[in-house]
């Protein structure tokens, strides 16, 4: 079906007027993506240091004083400070006030000068699985330390595995939150704009105008897509813009690439917004169901936060239609690993028939409506 550029252009100016003269709408657009961006990027880590401690040192000698200063100076734990008894490390972990409390006994010095084996207690809040997990890692590394310091012996073992972390060699948290941030925000961001295009027109009372119009289907939804196509680009450029300048996040690969990747996830979303609101026909339903469609998703089951393999099989399974999951992929293999399209051609193929069957599918859905 041929389609008409100059009813098209008609179209694409009206919804940019109107956008333009809905200062909400506009600044939800513009400034949404930014406000999220620095919410969820400060909000979200993986990241653990400092970790509130609390020591009960009953040795008190030179030992003692070394242990603890090798937890102090290690950056992974802050010693908030020394306690008397069992009873004071109760109530730090259960207020609150500490996660991790170490237990020295009186004759850990004495031990130490006749080379026993010697245990202290290390107590920790399991309410915070995950800081309670990396915690035990670091404790073990610290004790090993000191336990070499002591004895001046260097155990060396069969295999000497020498680790070189690539992609993200400080492993910041924030270097692979940030690239899946900027998924998350634009799923959400474009979906809610496009989600109350066609339902604003049924709201207003306008659509049987353009019903009446010698207007195509297809002709009116691209022409409402242009602007917020437009608009969601601006945004994808200034997230890629806070994430690099301001948040430090590397970009080893192509810019041209990311943006032309973008642009595919851009208008499926779109188009899953335009498809929304044709069905909703209200916009406050529209908006509702655009927010739980796209959020929820997007930030649950598309490898953002939680690793897929880890989930549940039938869950793994439901993955592959989140388009959000590719473009995770996407923006994780450019930003960090510097990957080509060679290495993405799947998440570019699958992004690029979803957008393909959510368009018609919004076509198909939009002209029941006009019969």
């Amino acid at each position: 079906m041929a389609v008409n550029l100059s009813r098209i252009k008609a179209v694409a100016k009206k919804e940019s007027i109107q956008v333009w003269r809905d200062p909400f709408s506009l600044a939800m657009a513009l400034l949404m993506p930014v406000i999220l961006l620095f919410i969820f990027a400060y909000a979200i880590t993986f990241d653990v240091d400092r970790i509130s401690t609390v020591v009960y040192d009953m040795d008190r000698s030179s030992a003692s004083r070394d242990l603890v200063s090798l937890f102090r100076d290690s950056g992974y734990f802050t010693v908030l400070r020394n306690v008397g008894t069992y009873g004071e490390i109760d109530r730090a972990i259960d207020g609150g006030d500490a996660k991790v409390a170490i237990a020295i006994p009186p004759d850990f010095s004495k031990k130490l000068r006749k080379g026993d084996n010697v245990s202290i207690g290390i107590m920790l809040d399991g309410s915070d699985s995950n800081t309670a997990a990396i915690a035990t890692g670091y404790i073990n590394a610290i004790a090993a330390r000191f336990s070499t310091g002591i004895h001046g012996v260097t155990i060396t073992p069969a295999i000497d595995g020498r680790t070189r972390v690539w992609y993200n060699r400080e492993l910041k948290s924030r270097n692979f939150i940030i690239p899946g941030l900027i998924a998350v925000i634009m799923a959400v961001i474009i979906s809610l704009l496009t989600s109350l295009t066609i339902a604003k027109e049924w709201d207003k009372g306008t659509m049987e105008q353009l019903i009446s119009t010698p207007i195509k289907v297809p002709e009116l939804i691209i022409g409402k897509l242009i602007p917020y196509f437009v608009i969601g680009l601006a945004d994808t450029i200034l997230s890629i813009l806070l994430g690099t300048l301001f948040f430090k996040v590397p970009l080893e690969g192509s810019v041209v690439l990311l943006l032309f990747l973008s642009a595919i996830f851009l208008f499926g979303g779109l188009c899953t917004g335009v498809l929304i609101s044709v069905v909703a026909r209200t916009q406050l339903l529209a908006s509702q169901i655009a927010m739980i469609s796209s959020f929820l998703p997007a930030f649950m089951l598309s490898g953002f936060v939680f690793a897929i393999s880890n989930m549940p099989r039938p869950l793994q399974l439901f993955t592959y239609i989140i388009p959000a999951r590719y473009f995770v992929t996407i923006l994780k293999g450019v930003f960090l690993k510097g990957n080509g399209l060679r290495l993405l051609v799947l998440e570019t193929a699958l992004l690029s028939i979803y957008a393909v069957v959510v368009f018609v599918a919004a076509n198909r859905a939009f002209r029941k409506r006009i019969d």
